[in-house]
């Protein structure tokens, strides 16, 4: 099937370099660039602070590069001026993004199109897919017509059969049905993955040049992922698109892309073939983040991050002043040094918190099976499942969040009331949660110190004195510090926000700690950076907690235990080292070999 001419083949801007067609087609033979990004410049509105500074980027054909960085370090900002887009505050400062589309005579130069000319590109030539697939399908289309939309909108084929057949063939190209009945399927009867690979099938549909992708696995499960990193691995190859995959996740990038771009603060610091940056990193800031990547043996010491990250500061700015500055230490390349997970906590005679022959759900769906789980005191389990797995649920029975379950949650040997409206001010103090979202617990309107006083107001217990000063003694404990107490969570990073949320937790004192995904839409170093502070904190504090997640490569850095949960039944249970390398269960098993690794 030919592709459709989109109306933009013939538009350019003025100034424009123009190329004569027949000498394109000889450039893309010869494994010319597809995409040009050439000192490009991004500044404030306000003040006229560059944010983006001189960075270059070349694609070509088939090739996937992969951009790496902190939050805040650019590069979502660079991706977006790869379609022409400058979010509001934002304004092009200099420099340019050019795209060479295979259906045009002339390159369209992204920074100096006007919105129509824009909109002709967007979705036909140059693609983009968002982090969470709700972003892109809209909850009142079937899938089938959101695919179908864009094939509309940019004028494909000559009929509406050969775009009916463009949609049935892109959903086979996803790996997913192409009958009538999934094509009418609603957005919400999709998994987060078939969700994700709709968006791929919607951004793949007119054969673009080039694609970003912005964070497309965040969020997932590894077995999830690892399906979606393949389709868009298969996609990008078969259909020789130019792929800008913009990531925080290193380990991802190991396995998906060509090269690899490193972005620190606006610039690009460090450039190359995958295998030479991962392998051999030569900046400095890539060791760092290199560091910082959880690894299923432990060996990288996340936990002990902050500390090492100071260290190699310190060791790097001496070395400065007599040497290269970016020739940093050993101890800055994570090498691989095995470590064993943190030493377990004694705990003779009976667990602290004990579920029993638990079972919950909704309608006819059976979400929780008959489920047994216990943690003792100063221990750590790791429980682990995909979406939908139901771990979420017995989490939130386990805090008394949900209260329709049957079977028996006891803590300390006493039998707890299904909610926590029934239960004593002490078990409700003594068991806490951290939400995945640290919007779910912190009030947007209201101030770090006044979010963090709601708690020790509803117990009464203490004087508005009292109050202050354990909020200010929590925002110490999380190392945000007591100057954070009159900022709203607005003001914060996202890591800052997590550090807040787990400070509202600790200002009862509790005794367990239930983290729901905490980490799972961070990046590395902030990962890292809360993995220490949860370290740290079951150390001075003797905190027991249950660590709710789909990362399974977190497992050797903060449990002693790991529980493997599949549609509603513990499948593995036990010490980690015993279940990560003898598991008994063959679900457990495939989530080991799906885990991307460097």
């Amino acid at each position: 099937m030919s592709r459709a001419r989109s109306a933009e083949a013939t538009l350019t801007p003025t100034g424009a370099p123009m190329v004569d067609g027949s000498a394109w087609h000889e450039q893309v033979a010869a494994g010319g660039d597809v995409l040009e990004i050439e000192d490009l410049r991004i500044a404030t509105t306000a003040g006229g602070r560059e944010v983006v500074r001189g960075v270059d980027l070349h694609l070509r054909q088939g090739e996937l590069l992969a951009l790496v960085g902190e939050s805040g370090s650019g590069k979502t900002t660079v991706g977006l001026a790869t379609l022409g887009h400058f979010r509001s505050g934002l304004t092009h400062a200099g420099g340019s993004v050019t795209i060479h589309p295979s259906n045009t005579t002339a390159p369209a130069l992204m920074t100096a199109l006007g919105e129509e000319s824009l909109r002709r590109l967007r979705g036909s030539r140059v693609s983009y897919i968002p982090q969470d697939p709700a972003l892109s399908l809209n909850p009142a289309m079937r899938v089938g017509e959101q695919i179908g939309e864009v094939l509309e909108i940019h004028e494909f084929g000559s009929s509406e059969a050969e775009r009916i057949e463009r949609v049935r063939s892109v959903l086979r190209e996803v790996g997913l049905p192409d009958d009538d009945a999934y094509r009418r399927r609603w957005p919400h009867q999709l998994s987060g993955g078939q969700q994700q690979r709709i968006g791929i099938a919607m951004a793949f549909a007119m054969y673009p040049d080039v694609l970003v992708l912005d964070e497309p696995t965040t969020g997932l499960d590894v077995s999830t992922q690892a399906v979606v990193l393949e389709t868009i691995r298969e996609m990008t190859v078969t259909n020789r698109v130019a792929a800008l995959y913009i990531t925080h996740d290193l380990a991802v990038v190991a396995e998906i892309a060509d090269r690899v771009a490193v972005m620190l603060q606006g610039e690009l610091v460090e450039e190359g073939p995958t295998d030479e940056v991962l392998r051999a990193p030569r900046h400095r800031y890539t060791r760092t983040l290199l560091a910082a990547v959880p690894d299923l043996a432990g060996r990288n010491r996340i936990g002990e991050f902050e500390a090492r990250r100071r260290a190699v500061e310190a060791a790097e700015a001496d070395a400065a002043r007599t040497s290269d500055p970016d020739s940093g230490p050993a101890a800055a390349r994570g090498e691989d040094r095995p470590v064993a997970a943190p030493a377990p906590a004694a705990a003779p005679g009976d667990p602290l918190i004990a579920v029993r022959d638990v079972s919950l759900s909704y309608g006819e769906k059976q979400v929780l099976s008959s489920v047994d789980l216990t943690l003792r005191a100063g221990e750590c389990t790791l429980l682990l499942g995909e979406s939908g797995s139901g771990k979420t649920t017995l989490s939130r029975s386990i805090a008394g969040l949900l209260d329709h379950w049957s079977g028996s949650i006891s803590y300390q040997g006493t039998e707890l009331a299904p909610s926590t409206r029934r239960r004593s001010l002490a078990q409700r103090q003594d068991i806490q949660y951290v939400f995945q979202s640290p919007f779910s617990s912190l009030n947007p309107r209201r101030t770090l110190g006044q979010s963090l006083a709601v708690p020790l107001e509803m117990s009464g217990d203490l004087s508005a004195a009292e109050r202050t000063q354990r909020v200010r003694e929590a925002l110490d404990a999380v190392r945000l510090g007591r100057a954070f107490i009159d900022r709203r969570p607005g003001d914060l990073s996202g890591g800052e926000r997590q550090r807040a949320a787990i400070a509202r937790a600790l200002v009862n004192m509790p005794r367990v700690l239930i983290c729901d995904e905490i980490t799972s839409a961070l990046d590395v170093s902030v990962q890292a950076s809360i993995i220490d502070l949860l370290t740290r904190l079951r150390e001075e504090r003797g905190l027991s907690m249950l660590f709710v997640t789909h990362n399974i490569a977190l497992a050797r850095h903060v449990a002693e235990r790991v529980a493997v949960l599949d549609h509603g039944v513990i499948v593995d249970d036990g010490p980690t080292d015993q279940v990560l390398t003898a598991p008994s269960n063959t679900y457990t098993e495939e989530l080991l070999a799906n885990i991307p690794s460097l």
